[in-house]
């Protein structure tokens, strides 16, 4: 709708993982190498946590982004289910093989062996196989994260055949510290905090430059409330930048001020 009056090309602060929108500040681009790492020299298990909407899953995208053709990657965005459900799931998300359609064929232990087949055979064809955990810390069981250990069974004398990210708030880490046997397995670990008030400024026109759109629109003072607001959390200053926008279109705004952001945060109730 505003994406005329601003100059833009599409819309620049809405919230989906697209890669092409990862701002590279120092903690971004840090996660983003040790996770890179993690996969491309065979270490196993990595962990990412972070708070709610610091850009989690957008870095997992701007991961396989990178990686490309060379990984097969199963994405689990809702771990909350049975471990033999997200085994099937993960069977699933390969695409390897079809599911067998006896009931003793659907075992943890049969998914497993149909898992640790896939790794083999990616492999032989040259592919990482990946598993991203998103929003691990909602697992309850511990049955879950069990399994989860038993997927780096998988190995050959010199690495693993798959890599696991664990993906998560920072709860994740308390949970992961007392399973001493998943805890000792995870190679690297990193995470992600809320943008300073320089970050967010920079954050915004990163995004904005993105969207086609070089010339400043939000003034300082417009940013020193959107950091306010916002924490510093990146979910929430694409939230309220989205609605300033529109605000501002609507008043016919040659640029967003403190004002424009007053009055956005007051009228949608943020």
């Amino acid at each position: 709708m505003y994406e005329k009056h601003w100059g833009l090309s599409e819309k620049p602060f809405r919230n989906t993982p697209d890669p092409k929108y990862l701002y590279s500040s120092p903690q971004h681009e840090d996660a983003l190498m040790k996770l890179t790492y993690a996969v491309t020299e065979g270490m196993g298990a990595a962990m990412l946590t972070g708070v709610f909407g610091c850009g989690k899953t957008l870095i997992g995208r701007a991961l396989l982004r990178d990686l490309g053709v060379r990984c097969k990657v199963a994405f689990i965005t809702n771990p909350r289910v049975s471990d033999v459900e997200m085994l099937r799931g993960l069977v699933r998300n390969l695409k390897a093989v079809d599911l067998p359609d006896r009931k003793g064929d659907l075992s943890a232990d049969s998914l497993l062996e149909q898992i640790q087949e896939i790794t083999v055979n990616n492999l032989r064809d040259g592919s990482e196989t990946v598993v991203i955990v998103d929003e691990a810390h909602t697992i309850e069981d511990e049955g879950m994260f069990e399994q989860l250990r038993m997927l780096l069974n998988f190995q050959h004398d010199d690495r693993f055949l798959l890599t696991l990210m664990l993906f998560g708030q920072p709860e994740l880490a308390d949970k992961v510290a007392n399973l001493k046997q998943l805890e000792q397995r995870i190679a690297i670990k990193c995470h992600l905090d809320r943008l300073s008030r320089e970050e967010t400024e920079k954050y915004m026109a990163h995004r904005l430059s993105v969207a086609g759109r070089e010339v400043p629109v939000f003034g300082d003072d417009a940013c020193d409330a959107i950091h306010g607001y916002s924490d510093g959390i990146p979910r929430r200053i694409n939230h309220v930048c989205d609605l300033a926008l529109l605000t501002g279109f609507g008043r016919k705004a040659d640029g967003i001020d403190r004002g424009i952001v007053d009055a956005t945060i007051k009228d949608f109730g943020l």
